[in-house]
């Protein structure tokens, strides 16, 4: 069963980080992705850009309309995501609960089914 990790970021709280916290989150992802992909549970991961650099796309009588920044104003944004494939629900509590974030007060992670995927040729 595959599930998505979402991080779900403050970046207030991102942008008071220690050093020291900073670095334990690098670290931290790093043997993360080290371990999953080794346990084959690994499918993909990607990090994405503040909400100011995105664009929301809507339909208007028909015709796409394109605004800037989130759809909805919020103090957390989707900071990124790990897409995993894994026995069930169960070890995929148990990867997440060793995603760095969980260390960091305002940081939050949040798991989800993954009901339909289309992962295309490879």
């Amino acid at each position: 069963m595959q599930y998505l990790i979402l991080m779900q970021v403050d970046p207030t709280v991102l942008s008071e980080l220690t050093d020291a916290q900073q670095k334990h989150l690098e670290q931290g992802h790093t043997a993360f992705m080290a371990a999953i992909k080794k346990s084959g549970e690994f499918i993909a991961t990607q990090a994405l850009a503040e909400p100011a650099r995105s664009k929301v796309l809507r339909g208007s009588a028909g015709v796409p309309e394109v605004t800037d920044g989130p759809f909805a104003e919020s103090k957390e944004f989707m900071g990124g995501f790990y897409l995993i494939e894994v026995e069930d629900e169960a070890r995929a509590l148990e990867l997440a609960k060793q995603i760095p974030d969980l260390d960091i007060p305002g940081l939050a992670l949040e798991l989800r089914p993954v009901v339909f995927a289309d992962l295309g040729e490879r």
